[in-house]
């Protein structure tokens, strides 16, 4: 008979240790440290101004949870700190702190959690309110939480028969879906929605990714502004878990009604499966929306289904994008 252990309860209490140890090592940068020979604790620590003891006892604890091998006093990067947190690593995913560890973020889950379960939603992060200067600062900080997400989504798109030509993208944030479908669909004309200020970042983007004439801004509120007709494609990347059913067949009325004769629209989401316990990061998913929206949830296939019928669309085919946990949901 297995011995029963507290160890899972105490873990899942002390979670919150470590983000604050990936906070620190990630702004002191003792990934990218470690990673170019500067591994022991001394040195790490006269590289970052730090104290030798903070780092001695930081770098362990990192190593206890597979983020460094400790060999005598040195502490060896793992094969998933070189990829995720070297800053020299083009798959590097250390700026994503700056959304998911900040006090606006972490506040969301900490501050009173009995009430957001009590209440079955928060007053959230306002993701419908204009100009809150946090979607700006999510649109900074996730590009390489997407980053192949949107390259798997550009293929898909890609390896259409007939390709998109105009190509609306609501909720565009940091842009990075539609600029990928831009760049592996040369024909293609981006159209992208979000608010004003969250927008420019999408624009520095584009203009980095050499997109010049191609890529086209749309102001507003996805429930309001007028975004036009026509569209070969119309893309809502990481957006409907904001929302309830009601909200989320809104849209999708919009989506349908914007859309050329043979034109297509999907989503991309985190979706569990029936039993809304598996997948794990699907599953857990809804419980980042309990604590940070006012009804948004982690909608199933079948959730999409109905949705989409209720929208005048005939229902949904599922494409999942491995080794992504996520999913195309084309409304069909």
């Amino acid at each position: 008979m297995e011995e029963l252990t507290p160890a899972p309860v105490v873990e899942a209490i002390l979670g919150y240790q470590q983000t604050a140890a990936m906070c620190a090592a990630i702004k002191l940068d003792l990934f990218s440290l470690a990673c170019k020979g500067m591994d022991t604790a001394e040195d790490m620590a006269a590289a970052c101004g730090a104290n030798p003891r903070g780092v001695r006892i930081l770098a362990d604890y990192l190593t206890v949870h597979g983020f460094f091998e400790k060999v005598e006093l040195h502490y060896q990067p793992t094969a998933v700190t070189r990829t995720f947190l070297d800053a020299a690593s083009p798959a590097c995913m250390g700026s994503i702190i700056d959304f998911v560890a900040s006090p606006e973020f972490m506040g969301q889950f900490q501050d009173d959690p009995t009430s957001y379960v009590r209440n079955g939603g928060s007053t959230g992060l306002a993701n419908t309110a204009p100009e809150n200067p946090i979607w700006v600062t999510f649109a900074r900080a996730m590009i390489p939480f997407v980053g192949l997400q949107s390259e798997l989504v550009a293929q898909h798109v890609a390896a259409w028969p007939v390709k998109p030509r105009r190509v609306l993208d609501i909720a565009a944030g940091h842009g990075m879906f539609g600029i990928k479908v831009a760049a592996a669909v040369p024909d293609a004309e981006i159209t992208a929605l979000d608010w004003p200020n969250v927008l420019k970042v999408a624009r520095e983007n584009a203009e980095r990714a050499g997109l010049g004439g191609r890529y086209h801004l749309r102001p507003g509120s996805a429930f309001d502004v007028d975004w036009d007709r026509g569209y070969d494609l119309v893309m809502l990347p990481n957006f409907l878990h904001h929302f309830d059913d009601a909200a989320c067949v809104a849209i999708l009325r919009r989506v349908r009604g914007s859309l050329a004769p043979s034109g297509r629209a999907f989503a991309v989401e985190l979706v569990p499966n029936s039993d809304r316990v598996s997948p794990p990061s699907p599953a857990t998913f809804a419980f980042i929306m309990l604590a940070t929206t006012p009804k948004g949830d982690a909608h199933t296939g079948d959730d999409y289904g109905a949705m989409a019928r209720d929208a005048g669309f005939g229902g949904v085919a599922l494409t999942p994008l491995l080794p992504t946990p996520h999913t195309i949901v084309e409304f069909v």
